[in-house]
């Protein structure tokens, strides 16, 4: 890039006439960008690893080095891609019909949720019937206990067993991006004032959703909080929100130290080591700091995004190749690889109990579930060119049988 500025947009073009919409800017094509795809493949890898109970490299993963976690960087990312995916179906439809296709993406993020459940309550059950294990009591006693109130707290998205959390979320905040672009129609700051209103009532009245009947705890994820990043990333897309230019020294040198001085305060070896920085560090981030997406976590997302972004530029072409590529496949398939995550994490955890934690079990666990999520990119991207539809009319034509009968005639 000759003005090293970032990129993430294709040239902006005028609204149709049909839309009364002069300052919503989006893209005319939407072409992907690598970045995001690539960025999205590695946080399929972070999930993957954070949710597997007793994973030794849990302990390496970007959480660890940082206020920030890899979920940050899938929300970013992920209201990044929804500006692509629903921002020009605004722009080119009009509101009613973005609105029923939010609704549509909703609906099916839904049932991904739903059967996400049942495919860990079945492996669950399955793994106690052969191994002789508790699993199934462990991460869903409620539903052996209270089995009809567990049920309906599942549907109704009122109880999130422990790691469920994130496509409810996803939904939640989804649901917020007409109310978003509608906003910013009435005023290009309408958007952001809404977003800042709704993360301040976070912090100041405990705004959440309930998340446990048992315990009356909100969401992990607390959707309210969680949407200031996601619309980030969703602005930065639309055009909506200016970005830095890459590589400025100035403000790279002070992101760099910001991301440097959070590694004290979070590497566990560090804080093993010297445990009164852990005092410092709960000072700085309450207990909810992940429920409720602490500032500090925000601002070392974006510092460390910056760096990053700034630092692999120069390579950015060659993010779709090699190694690269493969990731970047499995960021293209996001949902179907998330889901396929969180299964492989759960019966990874069972595997490496079975073979007694030992690290040579975890790491070959590892490398399977890794080839494992490249190997359901692969396959999605297959079902998804659709390799059944009947051939085009030159390709029928010029099939054996085709040709017997032009001869014939």
């Amino acid at each position: 890039m000759s003005d090293r500025r970032v990129q993430f947009t294709a040239t902006p073009v005028a609204s149709p006439p049909a839309v009364d919409d002069s300052k919503l800017r989006v893209l005319q094509t939407r072409s992907r960008d690598e970045r995001l795809d690539f960025f999205r493949g590695i946080t399929m890898f972070i999930i993957f690893l954070a949710h597997m109970p007793g994973n030794s490299w849990n302990g390496f993963i970007p959480a660890r080095f940082g206020f920030s976690s890899g979920a940050e960087l899938f929300v970013f990312c992920s209201g990044f891609a929804s500006a692509i995916a629903f921002g020009g179906t605004f722009m080119r439809s009009g509101m009613s019909i973005g609105t029923a296709r939010i609704i549509h993406r909703i609906w099916q993020v839904y049932w991904a949720e739903l059967c996400l459940v049942l495919a860990l309550i079945t492996l669950a059950a399955a793994s106690d019937a052969i191994f002789g294990l508790d699993i199934l009591r462990a991460q869903f006693g409620p539903l052996l206990t209270e089995p009809g109130r567990a049920l309906l707290g599942i549907v109704t998205l009122t109880w999130q067993p422990d790691l469920l959390d994130i496509l409810p979320m996803y939904i939640a905040i989804l649901a917020m991006v007409p109310v978003m672009i509608g906003a910013r129609r009435i005023h290009p700051l309408l958007p952001f004032a809404i977003s800042f209103l709704l993360y301040a009532a976070v912090w100041s009245t405990g705004l959440n959703l309930p998340g446990n009947p048992w315990t009356g705890s909100g969401w992990f994820l607390n959707p309210f909080a969680w949407q200031a990043i996601f619309f980030i990333g969703f602005a930065i897309k639309m055009e909506w929100l200016a970005v830095p230019r890459l590589a400025e020294p100035k403000l790279f040198l002070a992101c760099a130290i910001f991301v440097a001085a959070s590694v004290p305060l979070s590497f566990w070896v560090i804080l093993e080591r010297w445990p009164e920085l852990d005092n410092v560090r709960d000072l700085l981030l309450n207990s909810q700091e992940k429920t409720d997406l602490h500032p500090l976590r925000i601002l070392h997302f974006l510092a460390l995004a910056y760096v990053v972004v700034s630092l692999i530029d120069p390579w950015r072409t060659k993010l779709g190749k090699g190694v690269g590529r493969m990731v970047t496949l499995i960021g293209q398939q996001s949902l179907a690889t998330f889901l396929a995550s969180v299964v492989l994490a759960r019966f990874g955890a069972t595997l490496a109990e079975l073979a007694g934690g030992s690290e040579f079990a975890v790491a070959a666990i590892n490398f399977i579930a890794f080839a494992a999520l490249y190997a359901v990119a692969r396959l999605v991207r297959w079902f998804k060119q659709s390799p059944w539809r009947a051939p085009t009319q030159a390709s029928a034509l010029d099939c054996p049988g085709c040709m017997l009968m032009r001869n014939a005639n």
